[in-house]
């Protein structure tokens, strides 16, 4: 069995809905399962309705849904025979979306998150149905599923976890007994539900997790992850000109890049890929015969110290000093349970006698935290900050790649240097301003002199 997963590049026209179509259809005998994002923009526009919803501007939340509609109704069109059953869907999907609209202008603020969550879920569930019926009109055996009937969710609104024990009942149930038959499972991304039945939604990105949970619950051969990149890269191609694809990468290598501000996988795809052993490969969907990168437990051996560089914007670093308490019982615990309160995640740590840092990228709830701490020490904070990480599983054994690192980046000042536990990875944080001069600077320090031979 095989888990296909489209993301929203890959199905924003016509033309790329029939090139999905091929693709499925060329992998017919490995009885694939689908999974697709929502189609192009959608989920932003849906983003953006339900922000205008919650701030009263109803009307103005109702032309963007015209909006969406239009849009899906040309990309849809152009290839869909069946004109007069994708009207139909696409005005219940409008009164459906403007319903929830009006039901969020008016909700109590615990309820919002999870009133936008039913109105985010409609994006997946459209274009679910759409691969469908393409898949069908091509003469492919396609059901639909409804994703929000198996992926079973907590209560966490647009950023809900799968529980994996329900949704893997609910996956062996309905989806492994039409894969046993070669019929081709079609599932929405993102989405899913709560236990007490309301839609609920895994965060942005949250397809490719999606994708992920599914073929761990069927126990897939294979993940492809399809997306209009040739796949993982040494750097951000639109950064570096000359950055250079990665045939394969380690399970811990693709999850520190993604964490880490890698734009191809969600931070937690690998994970249900992780324990049941499964590959995972990302591959260019307008580049159907491309071989991508392979991303399993154990690499083959590589030249290569440094696998790529990736870089987080938009980060806070925090400053506590206390001459009087750093080194007392309890402090840290104290300043970490003000994080956990908040649910706010730390990236980096690093450590003196008398003071910590810390860096954070959530800035919604940023004053509460500041208030929190400062009754145990003295804060500050620092906006316009930048995580640089340097990712490979040979950094762990290999001596001077931070000597290297800084050398590289000359008058660039960095603020925090640390190396997770795994020392798979290296990260600095530099000013935001500095980010494209240093991960230029910095690929061409540990990627200039490699053979192409390590890439092929």
């Amino acid at each position: 069995m095989l888990v296909m997963k489209f993301g929203g590049s890959s199905l924003a026209s016509g033309e790329a809905l029939v090139r999905v179509v091929g693709l499925v259809g060329k992998q017919i005998s490995r009885r694939p399962v689908v999974v697709v994002s929502a189609i192009g923009r959608t989920t932003d526009d849906l983003v953006a309705s339900a922000k205008l919803a919650r701030e009263g501007r109803l009307q103005e939340a109702r032309r963007r849904v015209s909006m969406i509609r239009q849009a899906l109704c040309e990309a849809v069109g152009s290839v869909l025979a069946d004109k007069l059953r994708l009207e139909r869907e696409l005005d219940r999907l409008v009164d459906d979306v403007e319903r929830l609209l009006i039901a969020l202008s008016t909700a109590e603020s615990r309820e919002c998150a999870a009133a936008t969550d039913a109105i985010l879920s409609h994006g997946e569930q459209f274009s679910s149905l759409v691969m469908t019926w393409l898949l069908q009109q091509s003469g492919l055996d396609a059901v639909h599923v409804d994703a929000c009937e198996v992926l079973v969710t907590d209560e966490r609104f647009m950023q809900a976890a799968p529980l994996y024990g329900p949704t893997n009942e609910r996956l062996g149930d309905v989806v492994t007994p039409l894969s046993a038959a070669e019929r081709i499972a079609v599932l929405g991304g993102f989405i899913g539900r709560t236990r007490d039945g309301r839609p609920s939604t895994l965060g942005r990105g949250g397809s490719d997790l999606s994708a992920s949970v599914v073929g761990a619950g069927i126990g897939a051969d294979e993940i492809q992850i399809w997306t209009d990149v040739d796949g993982i890269m040494t750097a951000d191609p639109a950064m570096v000109s000359d950055a250079k694809r990665l045939p394969q990468l380690s399970f811990a290598e693709a999850s520190e890049l993604a964490y880490f501000g890698g734009r191809v996988l969600h931070p937690s795809t690998v994970w249900p890929a992780v324990d049941r052993n499964i590959p995972v490969r990302v591959l260019n969907s307008r580049k159907g015969d491309a071989q991508g990168t392979l991303i399993v437990a154990d690499c083959q051996p590589s030249p290569l110290t440094v696998k790529s560089i990736v870089y987080k914007e938009g980060i806070t670093v925090i400053d506590i000093r206390s001459s009087r308490m750093l080194m007392s019982h309890g402090f840290l615990s104290a300043i970490f349970l003000a994080f956990e309160r908040l649910e706010i995640v730390v990236d980096v740590v690093s450590t003196s006698e008398v003071s910590v840092s810390l860096t954070i990228d959530r800035h919604d709830r940023l004053d509460e935290l500041l208030n929190e701490l400062r009754e145990i020490a003295e804060v500050s904070h620092t906006d316009g900050q930048a995580i640089v990480c340097l990712v490979g599983d040979a950094i762990r054994h290999t001596p001077g790649v931070a000597a290297t690192a800084f050398a590289a980046l000359g008058e660039i000042n960095v603020r925090m240097v640390s190396q997770g536990s795994s020392r798979t990875n290296l990260s600095l944080v530099i000013d935001e301003r500095d980010v494209a001069a240093a991960v230029i600077a910095l690929h061409h320090a540990f990627f200039d002199d490699v053979g192409l031979t390590a890439f092929a």
